[in-house]
C-alpha cells in the first residue's frame, strides 16, 4: 500500500485541502534527523502531559512513584511490574 493510500480523506476537518497538501508536502520533505527530532519533542510533550495527569491524581507522589506510575501507563502494568518490581507497591497506595 502506497503512503497516498493510507490519506484517504483529509487529516482534519478545520484544514483546507491546499494548507493540508502543503503540510505533508513539508513533511515529505523533511530529512531523516528532521522527523526524528520532531517525533522525540512529540514523545516528550506526550510524557510531560502524562506526568501532569499523574500529579493531579496523586498530589503527593514522589518523582518515583511518578515515575513508575508513568511507566504503568506507557509500558501496560504487567511490563512495568517486571521491569521495575516495585510497581507492586503502587496497588497497595
Amino acid at each position: 500500500m502506497s503512503p497516498d493510500a493510507l490519506l484517504a480523506g483529509p487529516l482534519g476537518a478545520d484544514t483546507d485541502a491546499e494548507s493540508e497538501r502543503l503540510q505533508i508536502a513539508r513533511w515529505r520533505a523533511l530529512s531523516p534527523a528532521e522527523k526524528l527530532q520532531i517525533v522525540g519533542e512529540l514523545n516528550a510533550a506526550v510524557d510531560t502531559m502524562a506526568l501532569a495527569g499523574i500529579r493531579l491524581r496523586h498530589p503527593g507522589a514522589s518523582p518515583r512513584e511518578q515515575f513508575l506510575r508513568l511507566a504503568c501507563l506507557k509500558l501496560g502494568r504487567d511490563l512495568a511490574r517486571q521491569a521495575y518490581p516495585e510497581v507492586e507497591q503502587l496497588d497497595a497506595r
